[in-house]
Formats: C-alpha cells, sequence, structure tokens
C-alpha cells in the first residue's frame, strides 16, 4: 500500500496454468509463497515462457525453503528466493532475509524491527550462538499476540514471560542469523538420536527425479522409530534403490530412509504446505 502497487490475488495457487496465466498479465515486482509452489511453477512446462525482467524479490515462507527450489528458482529467473519466518501468533513474521547480497540461503534471516528472538533449551535457558546450541525459537515484540481468544490455558502454554514459544526448533548463527531446523513435534528419533525431516526432504530434493518428499518417522522395535519417506517422482524410472543410494550418499547411516512409499500426490493445506501429521498414520 506504501508503495502505491496493485495486489493481484490468485483465488487457487495449485491451479497452476491460470497462475502463469495471470503473471503474464500484470508485470510481476514481488512474490510471495510457499516451498511447494515455487517447486510447481518450476516443474511446469510454461513456466519458463514468463518474462521476468520485473521480477525483483520472492519470498517463500510457511514451511522450510529446500535449497535445491531456491538454487533452481534463481536460476530461471534471476531473482533470488528469499526466506522469511513467523506465525499466525505473530501478525505473522518475526525474521526475514535480507532482499539484497546479503541474503543467505538456508536460513530464516534477521529479526524484524523492534523484535527480539532467541533460542531456549528444554529448560528454557537461552543457549548462545552457534549450530552446537540447537534449541526452540522463541520471539517477543509488538506484532506478537496478547493471547489466544477466551483460551488462557492455551495462552499460557504458548506465551511464557512474555516469549512467544514458537515450537520450531533452530539455531543463531554468530553473525545474528537465524536458521530453522524443523518443527519440534515432526522430530524423529532413532537410537537416541534426533532426526530433522527438514534434512531429509532437502536431500531428497537434490535427485533430479524427485519432484516431492515428506519424512516421517514409523516405530521401529530395535531402535524406536525409522525414518520413512513419501515420494512424488518427476521421472516414472525412479527405484528406490536409486533413491536409498542417493541418501546414503548425503546423510549418516541412522538418517538413511529405511522406507521408501511412491505416491502420485501428497497430502496439504489450502495453501500448499505438506502435511506430515497425515502420513505419520499411515
Amino acid at each position: 500500500m506504501e508503495a502505491g502497487g496493485a495486489n493481484v490475488l490468485i483465488v487457487n495457487a495449485r491451479d497452476l496454468p491460470a497462475l502463469i496465466k495471470e503473471w503474464k498479465k500484470y508485470p510481476v515486482n514481488l512474490m510471495t509463497g510457499v516451498n511447494t509452489l515455487y517447486n510447481g511453477l518450476l516443474n511446469h512446462p510454461d513456466f519458463k515462457t514468463i518474462d521476468f525482467s520485473t521480477l525483483r524479490a520472492s519470498v517463500g515462507g510457511a514451511m522450510a525453503v529446500q535449497r535445491a527450489v531456491a538454487e533452481r528458482w534463481q536460476q530461471v529467473t534471476g531473482c533470488q528466493l528469499t526466506e522469511g519466518y513467523g506465525m499466525t501468533e505473530s501478525s505473522p513474521v518475526i525474521t526475514v532475509n535480507p532482499v539484497d547480497s546479503t541474503m543467505r540461503i538456508g536460513t530464516i534471516g534477521v529479526p524484524m524491527p523492534s523484535t527480539d528472538v532467541r533460542i531456549v533449551d528444554d529448560s528454557g535457558d537461552p543457549l548462545p550462538a552457534g549450530s552446537d546450541h540447537i534449541g526452540e525459537i522463541q520471539a517477543r515484540g509488538p506484532q506478537v499476540m496478547k493471547g489466544y481468544w477466551q483460551r488462557p490455558e492455551a495462552t499460557a502454554e504458548t506465551i511464557k514471560d512474555g516469549w512467544l514459544c514458537t515450537g520450531d526448533i533452530g539455531f543463531m548463527h554468530p553473525d545474528g542469523f537465524f536458521q530453522i531446523v524443523d518443527r519440534k513435534k515432526d522430530m524423529i528419533l532413532v537410537s537416541g538420536f534426533n532426526v530433522f525431516p527438514n534434512e531429509i526432504e532437502d536431500v531428497l530434493a537434490m535427485h533430479p527425479k524427485v519432484l516431492e518428499s515428506a519424512a516421517v518417522g514409523i516405530p521401529d522395535e530395535k531402535s524406536g522409530e525409522v525414518v520413512k519417506v513419501f515420494v512424488v517422482k518427476k521421472d516414472p524410472s525412479l527405484t528406490t534403490e536409486e533413491l536409498i543410494a542417493h541418501c546414503r550418499e548425503n546423510l549418516t547411516a541412522y538418517k538413511v530412509p529405511r522406507q521408501v512409499e511412491f505416491r502420485d500426490t501428497l497430502p496439504k493445506t489450502n495453501v500448499g504446505k505438506i502435511l506430515r501429521r497425515e502420513l505419520r498414520g499411515l
């Protein structure tokens, strides 16, 4: 509004041909979306026919932006795919990457103005910077909600001493950039080791025959849990053996999927975020 721009609202972002048609009608300067949308567009045959000369910024949120998707987006469009982070409870932004050369792929950027962000351990004590100090992301600032409407118990669980407990796991780099690891509730426990689905899905996204994927934990008598992945093929020739071999080259042994299930589609929210919770029960 401040810049005097027009907002083009897409009714159904899953209808990629319709989205591409609208894009060709308007000289788009800024786009926001989720990783699955960016990935879907990159794999649509008509996407490369768009004129990207007016595109100045692309921002991803709601779920982790995969490195393979961000790198390919820049190759195709000439525009960086900037990642931000937040929740409905933070109206909704907490951190965002600068939309310039200081943007760092793989991170969720730096806190918004007047916003404090910290990493805490299981006891709620702040952790120092560094990738060895992984904990829950907490935030406070003018955009953080006062509480849930008429739900004092839920509010007390989420807002503690003025800090919003996000339920997301991450760490802070020494220079103040934050990096998200995964949702706390999505963590997989393999023989006492923490395994985060985002890392596995990032590796799967690197495979040229993979379109989409999701990693979940399933019960196992020996190790408590093992990793199972659900994969949508980009190339029909992809095999389980080929996928496992790729994972063994890029992951520690206990993180390598023990089961692979190929599917035509993955369950998603209305905005395209993959629903791991629906896959955990399968």
